[in-house]
């Protein structure tokens, strides 16, 4: 008699319901056995005299790992091992939670009937089952897994095999003495029933919370661990861990310098973005000596206003505190990728090799965040992208920066793309993510947008994560790239008896003070009122351009954008007066002095226009107009960037004055004089003794010195 069973329409698990009877004796060769096997036929099985069973591939055993080509069989070996838990097929049985109590009772069954062997040498073993009952014996050749899949109670992936019963005598007979054969030989075989019945014990062992909380861990991270590759991971044996820099970190800055080294080396980039105060410059430095100590060359691109800080540690002095790591690093400064010719620290631009650097460390990097190409000018950010990144030797980019977003996400984008540089596919094929690197962070903007729309009592950073979690990609980018922590994050997971505690920052003190308390002075109101009234015209001699004239100077000094759109002059002096009216409040905000200083340069320019306009109109002379550039000017601005801008146009622009409405220009310069004037004459009675604002300061030192708030702390920074 021969029967076949596909496991679909007939399950060959409901035929061993059938022929197994009590006494039975069962033989099983097969690759995994599984306790849900056995809960399948457990009133069946119950009923047995013995159950011996064959592991046909190794399991339970240790092979050589020195034996290159036996390390895959030693993973699938703990695969053939888990299984017996629950195979990739009864994933639904396992989440019933019903595991622990079918251990119980498995292991008690087994300790009662049934024997377990494995194949010790790796060869080839047929699976098979061969029942035997008082009367009558049956082989069921196709068996590959004794689990409730391979039962047919639960679908797997096959999608051909059938499995053959019979019961002739010869057939039977020869499976049964192979078996035996083989069951017997200690040289392919060893027992590990007792492997196998503690494996199942600590199915339904009471672990303890820590042990829980390391499993946890490792099936969260093991796919992490098993792609890291030794290659991306800091190299002990340069010997930066016995530098001063390293032993002068706290361990957050120790795990912040080996994350930004294998983010480096994965990824060519990292953009380290701890809050401010966590030392990011002191975890740069401990970067920079592993790469010194592997004889990479680094350059460190910073703001001019931080040259002397990086200076520090490479110079002889008293005051640097890692004298003893030699340091060896260029420091060249933002402003400097905007220059061909010149000295900048004692090098030569002109002569300079960009793209020799094997490690660029960039400070205050979203400077760099902003990619706007000109058609007919290299941008600072085009410079370091092509004559840096892209040039010469492969170069890593460190990027040091507390915001490296400001509100939009292209600005991580753009210092994302410094690391492979400037080609976005690269990016893509690179980053462990579904999508495209510009849909990423596309999408991510249009959640921001959204909930920027929000209500202030709705706007909350855990709604705005809420929202982003639907786009994970955004952070698995994230975490490619960037390390970030807050002081929050720092006194959550570090021991804070070896940092010590950050200082408590005391609420800030408002002072509005008013300008001056002299009788009869125009209050801050009238102050800003007047400024209101100001034209500003001296900036903006395009407005006065003839009308035969205007094609012409626009044809010669408009430009057009590496778009093709076209910026034109007159928006340039636009925005300027826009900036010079922002640039005279801010003074007026800083001080009397500082608004007066400004205040008389304005007036002094106003003047000397209306002398040109009044020499060309008596005397033909002075025939040019010339058009005010920023760096001409005395701006109130925080950083360099401004010489980046779209005001910043190179030479100055001339225009001649035959070509001007020059009355029209002079009534408008002499308004602007009248006021500008009038409020230099005012400002002026503000002498320091009546300037309210410094008197008050004075006062606040001196509470200060005599009160200070912890003791003997008498300093002062005054911005």
């Amino acid at each position: 008699m021969i029967e076949s069973f596909n496991n679909k329409t007939d399950k060959v698990g409901d035929d061993f319901k059938k022929t197994i009877t009590t006494g039975s004796k069962v033989d099983i060769a097969a690759g995994i056995f599984s306790i849900y096997g056995y809960a399948a036929l457990k009133k069946e099985l119950d009923k047995i005299k013995q159950l011996r069973f064959i592991f046909t591939d190794p399991t339970f055993i240790e092979l050589d790992k020195n034996k290159r080509e036996q390390r895959q069989f030693q993973i699938n070996s703990n695969h053939r091992k888990k299984a017996i838990s629950g195979s990739d097929f009864e994933i639904n049985l396992k989440n019933e939670l019903t595991g622990k109590s079918i251990a119980q009772e498995c292991k008690k069954w087994i300790e009662q009937k049934a024997s377990f062997k494995t194949n010790a040498v790796n060869q080839y073993i047929q699976p098979h089952l061969r029942l035997k009952n008082d009367k009558s014996n049956f082989v069921y050749m196709g068996i590959n897994e004794f689990t409730s899949a391979g039962l047919g109670y639960q679908k797997d992936n096959t999608i051909l095999n059938q499995i053959i019963k019979t019961d002739d005598l010869d057939t039977t007979q020869q499976y049964a003495q192979n078996f035996e054969d083989v069951w017997n030989d200690e040289k392919v075989l060893k027992d590990v029933t007792t492997e196998v019945i503690d494996y199942i014990a600590e199915l339904y062992k009471e672990n303890s919370p820590e042990f829980v909380y390391y499993v946890t861990l490792h099936n969260i991270f093991n796919e992490f661990l098993e792609d890291v590759s030794e290659d991306e991971l800091a190299n002990e044996k340069t010997g930066f861990k016995e530098s001063v820099i390293w032993n002068k970190l706290y361990d957050f800055q120790r795990d912040a310098v080996l994350g930004i080294i294998n983010k480096l080396e994965g990824h060519n980039g990292c953009i380290l973005a701890d809050s401010v105060g966590l030392g990011k410059t002191f975890s740069a430095l401990g970067v920079i000596k592993y790469y010194q100590e592997r004889n990479r060359t680094v350059l460190v691109l910073c703001p001019k206003k931080l040259g002397d800080n990086w200076k520090t540690f490479l110079n002889n002095y008293d005051d640097n505190p890692l004298i003893k790591d030699r340091f060896n690093y260029d420091v060249l400064y933002h402003t400097d990728l905007s220059r061909n010719r010149g000295f900048s620290n004692g090098i030569d631009l002109s002569r300079i090799n960009w793209g020799n650097y094997d490690l660029v460390v960039i400070d205050e990097s979203h400077n760099f965040r902003n990619n706007d190409p000109k058609k007919d000018k290299i941008t600072r950010y085009q410079k370091l992208l092509h004559q840096v990144m892209q040039a010469g030797v492969k170069t890593k980019v460190l990027m040091l920066s507390a915001t490296p977003v400001n509100n939009k996400f292209t600005d991580l984008k753009n210092q994302i793309a410094l690391a492979y540089e400037g080609q976005t596919q690269v990016i893509d094929n690179h980053m462990d993510v579904s999508q495209s690197v510009d849909s990423i962070l596309r999408n991510s903007q249009k959640i921001f947008n959204g909930w920027s729309k929000l209500d202030d009592k709705e706007r909350t950073s855990q709604q705005l994560l809420s929202r982003l979690n639907t786009n994970f990609d955004f952070f698995k980018l994230l975490d490619s790239v960037t390390i970030a922590r807050s002081r929050k994050h720092i006194e959550k997971y570090y021991d804070m008896e070896k940092i010590g505690k950050f200082p408590t920052r005391l609420k800030p003190i408002t002072h509005r003070s008013d300008i001056t308390e002299l009788k009869g002075f125009i209050g801050i109101a009238e102050l800003y009122q007047e400024l209101s009234k100001l034209n500003l015209c001296t900036y903006s001699p395009m407005n006065y351009i003839l009308a035969s004239k205007v094609q012409f100077y626009s044809d010669l000094y408009d430009t057009e954008t590496h778009q093709g759109s076209s910026f034109k002059q007159s928006h340039r002096e636009k925005s300027l007066q826009t900036l010079m009216r922002v640039n005279l409040l801010k003074r007026l905000e800083s001080s009397v002095d500082s608004f007066r200083i400004t205040l008389e340069k304005l007036v002094n320019r106003i003047e000397s226009n209306i002398n040109n306009i009044e020499d060309f109109e008596q005397n033909g002379t002075k025939s040019y107009a010339d058009e005010p550039q920023v760096n001409d000017i005395n701006l109130d601005v925080e950083s360099d960037d401004w010489l980046d801008t779209e005001f910043s146009i190179g030479d100055k622009v001339k225009i001649n004055l035959a070509d001007m409405n020059t009355s029209g220009w002079k009534i408008d310069l002499q308004e602007d004089y009248e006021i500008a004037n009038a409020l230099l004459n005012e400002i002026k009675q503000v002498t320091p003794e009546h300037d309210k604002k410094l008197q008050d300061l004075k006062q606040f030192i001196t509470n200060k010195t005599n009160n200070p708030i912890n003791d003997g702390n008498k300093k002062i920074i005054i911005f």
